[in-house]
């Protein structure tokens, strides 16, 4: 199979990461995207992206197509997953978006097209190969290498970020042959300006993908050590940066609370698979221990501080700012923290979704939460909307001999007068 205009390309999910894909791929391709949520669906024929990803210009210019019915499928040259890859409750890989996708696909390959199969999903090396296209060749009854194809190209879709999109991002591609490779590298080379690296084998995709996303979470959790290391010396961990910034190559990673559907989740994958080959994985582990735990030290910090329950405005419960991804927002760590402590909490976020928030986590949005009063103020996620609250706005907020608690040192060049701060 070459690829040529004639091609025709299948997403599967329309999600942050598949949306951008589809409509990047619309460009140079006759493209249908496939998401199993009718509403989403709906919703991108009305040119509305909820994922604020796409805005309704791109997708009302778009050539993409969509559907909820697979049947609409059918017959495909080259089928791209971009399904989640979350973990389970006891953080061990769940594949079962994956796996439903691999079924649906197989029901739709036609041998004579000699299809292939892509994989966009962040795994453990190894997933593509040894799990995926089993399953494809089952439930088809077709022969992997003659009748399809597989492929991995790992996305490095970053929410919310406008300057590293799929058009200006290097593209890492791999076949299980070298033709299918270089079918993969005419394809995303179409859409990319900054060029495709050709990766070794399917498995050194995986790997490499995987490692991208666990090296961030160990950077991010030496930094979290160190706030709170800094936090029983009374130094500010924003000013240690500051001054250790100045040296040539210090790498300029920030602490915080860590949530998402990748930095958050993707280093249980590496781990797991280690695990399963036998290799204690100490230093993953230990980063995802700390990361994990920066939620409920921030409320007993706060708590500590305090000295008794109040009341709680929380600023944004998303997981990064400026997105509405509330996936694995680790927000509600402290937000629960401080609830078990007594407090009244207050959460508000003009992006994040209330109905998902309600869903996800149990909680209410409150839209009127800036016209309000409280004993403790935290700026938990610095959306734009926050980033521009002027110093009158945000001393209003806050009783008399209350705290402020700005995570991320947004507000550090505010005076707010005699107001209690914190920060990490």
């Amino acid at each position: 199979m070459n690829a040529s205009g004639n091609l025709r390309i299948v997403v599967l999910g329309l999600g942050y990461v598949g949306l951008p894909l589809a409509v990047a791929l619309s460009r140079h391709f006759d493209v249908t995207g496939l998401d199993i949520d009718r509403s989403r669906v709906a919703e991108l024929e009305r040119h509305h992206d909820r994922t604020a990803e796409v805005s309704a210009d791109e997708l009302a210019r778009s050539a993409l197509s969509y559907t909820a019915d697979p049947e609409d499928c059918r017959g495909a040259d080259l089928f791209i997953v971009t399904v989640p890859t979350p973990v389970d409750e006891t953080n061990r890989p769940d594949l079962a978006a994956m796996q439903g996708a691999s079924r649906t696909v197989a029901k739709l390959l036609d041998p004579a097209r000699r299809p292939i199969v892509v994989y966009e999903s962040t795994v453990y090396p190894g997933v593509t190969e040894d799990i995926c296209g089993p399953l494809l060749a089952e439930e088809s009854g077709l022969v992997r290498g003659r009748d399809f194809f597989l492929g991995y190209s790992p996305e490095r879709i970053n929410p919310g970020d406008r300057e590293h999109r799929i058009e200006t991002i290097v593209k890492v591609v791999a076949g299980e042959n070298p033709d299918v490779t270089e079918v993969l590298a005419d394809v995303y080379g179409a859409v990319t300006s900054a060029g495709v690296f050709r990766a070794a084998s399917i498995k050194v995709a995986e790997a490499a993908k995987v490692i991208e996303n666990a090296q961030r979470d160990i950077n991010i959790a030496f930094m979290n050590e160190i706030a709170q290391i800094f936090a029983r010396l009374d130094v500010s961990v924003w000013d240690v940066l500051d001054a250790a910034g100045t040296k040539w190559n210090f790498l300029p990673f920030q602490p915080g609370l860590v949530g998402g559907h990748c930095i958050g989740v993707d280093p249980y994958y590496l781990s797991h698979r280690a695990q399963e080959l036998g290799h204690d994985p100490q230093i993953i582990l230990a980063g995802r221990s700390t990361n994990d735990g920066m939620g409920r030290w921030v409320a007993e910090q706060l708590h500590e501080r305090r000295g008794k329950a109040g009341s709680v405005l929380v600023l944004g419960l998303t997981f990064k700012e400026d997105v509405p991804d509330l996936r694995n927002s680790r927000v509600i760590d402290v937000v629960r923290a401080l609830a078990e402590l007594g407090h009244a909490i207050t959460i508000h976020d003009p992006l994040a979704d209330p109905e998902e928030a309600a869903h996800e986590y149990g909680v209410s949005l409150d839209a009127d939460g800036l016209a309000g009063v409280y004993d403790m103020v935290i700026a938990a996620v610095p959306h734009q909307m926050y980033r521009g609250l002027d110093a009158g706005k945000i001393r209003r907020l806050i009783n008399e001999g209350g705290t402020l608690a700005d995570l991320k040192g947004v507000w550090r060049d505010h005076d707010l007068g005699d107001i209690d701060r914190w920060s990490l």
